[in-house]
């Protein structure tokens, strides 16, 4: 168990010495490899900041990292990696960085096509295991699944042999992960006919459409649940209740309205589906810790 746990950090400390260079000073890069980007930081964060986090395996290679989900705290190093089943909105912390040691982290996107297709193909009695249903977890690194991480970022000097091999490298990483001890969340998810894939369908109904008036009973409808069955199996995924979800949505695209584009908090609250500036101004302040005026110019001072 010991020389397991030996070569998994060696492992993640030489892929990390590969990306270094691919990254450069960015904080973060896409890949050449469709799907794969890369992130770098040299100080650890002394708060969280909020993101959407999309269907994805998340490693960290150097450093360590945190995602709050609701009451639950996710925290992974390079033996750990999370595992995001459908789009959440979460806190995200990096914990250990250093200029001279600065967090090093990759995601890929799942393919959810690819996943289902690798599903028809896992052995009945590991298709019936009991998931936790939920929408994020961490999974245990492994030296198989490292290797298959390092095969794909070589393709990054193989331009040739990228357009084939990479499918396939994804295809061995992500059957990988189907497989180990907690692929049963992700099965749950992409499993044809599953109550999590009926819910993922409905989050991505409501990603799309979070600046619409929503009715539970229409996500319920999409989903093909009553409306208690639905609103039990949707908090158990994502640990917050549709409204809730919707509400972080809203805020987090008004943020980057206010930040990015420089539109004022009324602007901005209209745009995201709000009808009353005071009540955006009331969750906005109670979600960031400040009001939208206040924390749109702390993060433009930090900015510079």
């Amino acid at each position: 168990m010991h020389s397991d746990y030996d070569a998994v950090a060696k492992m993640s400390a030489a892929l990390a010495d590969k990306i270094a260079p691919l990254i450069g000073q960015q904080e973060t890069a896409d890949s050449v490899i469709e799907d794969l980007f890369f992130y770098r930081q040299t100080q650890a964060a002394t708060s969280c900041s909020m993101c959407v986090v999309e269907p994805s395996i998340a490693l960290v290679l150097q450093g360590a990292k945190s995602m709050t989900l609701g009451e639950d705290v996710f925290k992974y190093d390079p033996h750990k990696y999370l595992i995001t089943s459908i789009d959440l909105p979460a806190k995200m912390q990096v914990l250990e960085a250093k200029d001279d040691a600065p967090y090093l982290g990759l995601v890929l996107k799942l393919d959810l096509a690819m996943l289902g297709e690798l599903i028809s193909q896992i052995p009945l009695d590991k298709l019936n295991k009991q998931s936790l249903n939920k929408g994020m977890t961490l999974g245990e690194m492994t030296e198989p699944l490292l290797n298959a991480f390092t095969r794909l970022i070589d393709l990054v000097d193989d331009p040739e042999s990228m357009p084939v091999l990479a499918p396939l490298i994804k295809r061995e990483i992500f059957w990988r992960v189907l497989n180990s001890e907690h692929g049963a969340e992700l099965r749950h998810i992409v499993s044809t006919g599953s109550q999590g894939l009926r819910i993922a369908r409905s989050v991505k109904w409501l990603k799309e459409n979070y600046d619409q008036p929503l009715s539970v009973e229409d996500l319920a409808g999409l989903a093909k649940m009553s409306k208690s069955t639905f609103h039990h199996h949707f908090r158990d995924l994502t640990s917050m209740s549709p409204l809730q979800y919707q509400k972080r949505l809203r805020l987090m695209e008004a943020r980057r309205l206010m930040v990015g584009e420089s539109m004022d908090a009324s602007g901005a609250a209209f745009k995201v589906g709000y009808e009353s500036p005071s009540q955006f101004s009331r969750e906005y302040s109670r979600f960031f810790g400040l009001s939208p005026k206040r924390d749109v110019e702390a993060f433009l001072a930090t900015a510079k």
